[in-house]
């Protein structure tokens, strides 16, 4: 009866992705994850517009020199997010209920725990690393304003990404969806009302993210415990296991470290670029946020592809995979269409929706930066698809190989270029790490299947 109720569960609520043509399957499951990460992107974009426009200059460019500080936490969430998503895979791929649960509550525990010591550490380290960032003296009071209140809101940031992370690991990319389709657009309109009516100032940017944020994660857990309790078990699952924390760090450290060290590079590279000035801080921190929607967008979609590589591996039936990557390389490359078009030919557009009264340098460097980099966008997301196949495998080393190449070659060529071209120099570094990492990514998975 048990094992009845138990199918009839997984068949309502959760996704097998092991069965079924893998194209249709990944895009069905992977569509509504786009459209998630598309809303999520919202809450950034969400700040840095309504900042831009009813604040000023000073304030877009204070959340974008934040917003570095922020992928730092970002990273671990997200890495948590990783490891729990691929072995909570696995398990439910190979119908292993008792211990997908564990895997969950496990995660859970030792993710609050990383929590905490985060907010400790952020609270005290956030003001000297703005200060090492070369953040200009006008904004290094907003930034650091917007810093404190994002760094109270981090046990949000944390089980929400824990939650859409299981939810998709159960199959059910839909869910995340909805929740984040609500608060994003709640956000825009609290944004508004906190900074126009209130006059909150960045203040008000900040405390409408902590809230509607916050709101998503607590409905988000709320339904994902009722969903695991929904999954019956023939014994009640552990709360706590060490042996199932070694694998999930296993996945998740270099998860973390890859975004990390990113997010630590991007801080190197964001020094590099207040020396240019406000304006050029500003028009990039408009521009890289259209950058981001579209890199975030393509490592969710890769993150997809790790579901379905994980569920597949353990189910024993690892020859699914391959067809699985084709299927994500088409529906990356799809999208990557319209966006490569949009952002090159109305860049100049979506940047003014950040800026009220661009000056022509701020509107210059973000045009630039989105001219350069938006036709290398095919290129990026073959490496984050590839990236989600060998994640998804557990070939963990091949990953951090091919991200850290990534890094290091545009942290080192945006030094060096900006001494020889200028702030449009920095920009030039993303393509080239891109591409060569890239090659790394799809060298590694062929050397995986061979």
């Amino acid at each position: 009866m048990n094992k009845l109720l138990t199918k009839k569960t997984n068949k309502t609520m959760n996704r097998d992705l092991t069965v079924g043509d893998p194209q249709t399957v990944l895009w069905q499951f992977c569509l509504p994850m786009f459209g998630s990460i598309i809303f999520q992107q919202l809450y950034n974009i969400a700040d840095s517009l309504v900042a831009g426009r009813f604040i000023g200059e000073n304030a877009l460019a204070a959340v974008g020199n934040s917003y570095n500080v922020t992928l730092i936490f970002i990273a671990f969430a997200f890495g948590c997010n990783i490891g729990c998503s691929v072995i909570v895979s696995q398990f439910f791929g190979a119908k292993d209920y008792c211990q997908m649960k564990t895997a969950v509550y496990t995660t859970l525990l030792s993710s609050a725990v990383v929590c905490a010591l985060l907010m400790l550490l952020g609270f005290v380290f956030c003001d000297p690393l703005l200060a090492q960032m070369k953040t200009q003296p006008e904004i290094m009071a907003d930034s650091a304003l917007y810093m404190d209140i994002y760094i109270l809101g981090l046990p949000f940031l944390f089980f929400y990404n824990i939650a859409t992370g299981i939810f998709s690991a159960l199959g059910d990319s839909r869910t995340p969806f909805y929740f984040l389709a609500l608060s994003s657009t709640s956000n825009i309109a609290v944004d508004i009302i906190f900074v126009k009516c209130f006059h909150m100032g960045i203040a008000g940017v900040a405390w409408a993210t902590f809230l509607c944020q916050g709101i998503s994660c607590l409905l988000s857990v709320v339904l994902l415990l009722k969903r695991l309790a929904a999954i019956r078990t023939d014994k009640k699952a552990a709360l706590f296991s060490s042996a199932l924390l070694k694998k999930l760090t296993a996945i998740a450290i270099p998860s973390i470290l890859q975004q990390s060290f990113i997010s630590v590079g991007n801080i190197f590279i964001q020094s590099v670029i207040n020396s240019f000035g406000i304006s050029v801080t500003a028009g990039y921190s408009a521009a890289v946020k259209l950058n981001n929607l579209v890199i975030t967008s393509f490592t969710t979609l890769g993150n997809g592809v790790s579901n379905f590589t994980a569920q597949n591996i353990g189910a024993g039936i690892p020859d699914r995979v391959k067809g699985g990557l084709r299927a994500g390389l088409r529906l990356v490359w799809c999208i990557c269409v319209p966006i490569v078009l949009l952002y090159f030919c109305f860049g100049r557009y979506l940047l003014l929706l950040f800026m009220d009264a661009a000056s022509a340098e701020a509107l210059l460097t973000g045009k630039q930066f989105l001219w350069i980099l938006s036709p290398f966008y095919f290129v990026v997301s073959a490496k984050l698809v590839t990236d989600g196949v060998l994640r998804g495998a557990g070939a963990m080393k091949a990953f951090m190989a091919a991200t850290f190449t990534d890094l290091i070659l545009r942290v080192l060529l945006a030094f060096g270029f900006s001494n020889l071209f200028g702030a449009i120099g920095i920009w030039c570094a993303w393509p080239i790490g891109w591409t060569v990492a890239t090659g790394m990514s799809v060298y590694c998975y062929r050397r995986m299947h061979d």
